[in-house]
């Protein structure tokens, strides 16, 4: 895979066989640095990727290396070797098991396509109406949480404390959220049998939607090797498994966002890049064309509005992507400023829109954090347009109808 600098290997001993064999293939070029040097090597080298081995003299020096590699402009993935403590947020794990170099060399080129994208999106900023979000991409992020063992309660607070949690306690509730869901990572906890966690990491690395998705897996010994570049097998209190899982998730969730952008810049601006939706202003100017050709051709036009507890605006970002994911062609919503989603059903009756949209609200009752069960099921209100409405008064009517509901 082609990328812009070498690899750089921090180390204090000897580079591993696994490190050597990069180099011998001729994928990664790899330029070597001891720890004391790390940080002017970051800057001297220029490098795609950083791989750091935690075996030793490493401690005083990690901290000031992510935080050099955290701030460059460009995303520069950085790998931790074998790390045995808590890793900075910026630091992928990695631990060399059986067929390292080949495991190796694919969460690289995950990474780099990472770095890839960022690129674009930052050569294509300077000619659009869009903007960069600067929240922390963890910030709105949702995790898959798998388990019915002893540690999954621990498991949901320790992860919740920093991102959305989706819980299941089955593969089956699983799959079900992965098909409806923008997921940013998958832990896999107790309480199923190693041959149900084969199968479940089997189906994942083969279907394509979800090949590169962190996928962390607590409670078993993984005895054989998976498409999966991000398969990471982490073991021990649940505070250390989160703390470990969660730059895997983040760079996933600086995916996902980065690739919102460059499909809000595709669309010249008019979409959210947080949430997939379209702007507030798109969404005005689209609904008013909706309503005034509706008016004038005969046919249906439904609105329904999912309202969200004002304190909770993960729930309303969490709905806004699921709707983006699952509505049709067709459709169209908002996030608004108020908490509330308003979606927009083309060509569509009353009790149609009203079925769809208890369906949706469904899908959108399971996420959690890790202090309480937030409030992420909505008020929902289905309207439709009449001869005598104006896009104005079509809204008006459905949020008075949402406040009639709520209180």
């Amino acid at each position: 895979m082609s990328q812009a600098g070498p690899i750089l290997f921090v180390s204090n001993t000897e580079r591993p066989a696994f490190i050597a064999a990069l180099d011998e293939a001729r994928l990664f070029p790899v330029i070597d640095s001891d720890w004391a040097s790390a940080v002017r090597a970051v800057e001297q080298v220029q490098p795609a990727a950083v791989l750091a081995a935690m075996s030793g003299g490493h401690e005083p020096h990690i901290a000031l290396l992510a935080k050099k590699i955290a701030d460059r402009p460009l995303y520069l993935p950085l790998v931790a070797l074998d790390a045995q403590a808590s890793l900075p947020h910026n630091a992928l794990p990695f631990a060399t098991r059986g067929n390292a170099a080949e495991r190796l060399i694919a969460r690289l080129r995950a990474a780099l396509r990472v770095r890839t994208l960022h690129a674009t999106v930052l050569r294509r900023l300077p000619e659009a109406k869009v903007a960069l979000p600067e929240s922390d991409p963890m910030r709105d992020a949702i995790v898959l949480l798998i388990g019915r063992g002893a540690a999954y309660p621990a498991l949901s607070v320790a992860l919740g404390e920093r991102t959305g949690v989706v819980g299941a306690l089955s593969i089956e509730a699983a799959a079900k959220h992965l098909n409806t869901r923008d997921i940013d990572g998958v832990v896999l906890s107790d309480g199923f049998t190693p041959r149900v966690t084969d199968a479940f990491l089997t189906v994942l690395a083969e279907d394509t939607r979800f090949r590169n998705l962190p996928v962390v897996v607590t409670a078993h010994e993984l005895t054989q090797s998976y498409d999966l570049p991000n398969l990471e097998l982490i073991a021990g209190e649940p505070a250390k498994v989160a703390a470990n899982a969660l730059p895997l998730i983040r760079q996933r969730a600086m995916e996902a966002q980065l690739s919102r952008t460059l499909r809000s810049i595709d669309a010249g601006g008019w979409l959210d890049p947080r949430s997939g939706l379209l702007t507030v202003e798109a969404f005005a100017r689209d609904f008013a064309k909706a309503v005034e050709e509706t008016l004038a051709r005969g046919g249906g036009l439904s609105v329904a509005r999912f309202a969200f507890d004002p304190g909770n605006p993960r729930a309303q970002l969490d709905a806004a992507r699921i709707l983006s994911r699952l509505m049709r062609q067709m459709d169209f919503g908002v996030a608004q400023k108020d908490g509330s989603v308003i979606v927009v059903f083309a060509e569509t009756d009353f009790r149609t829109a009203h079925m769809i949209a208890r369906r949706l609200s469904a899908v959108m009752k399971h996420t959690s954090n890790g202090k309480h069960e937030m409030r992420s099921d909505p008020v929902v209100s289905v309207d439709s347009l009449s001869p005598s409405d104006t896009a104005r008064s079509l809204l008006a009517r459905l949020s008075a109808d949402a406040s009639r509901a709520a209180s």
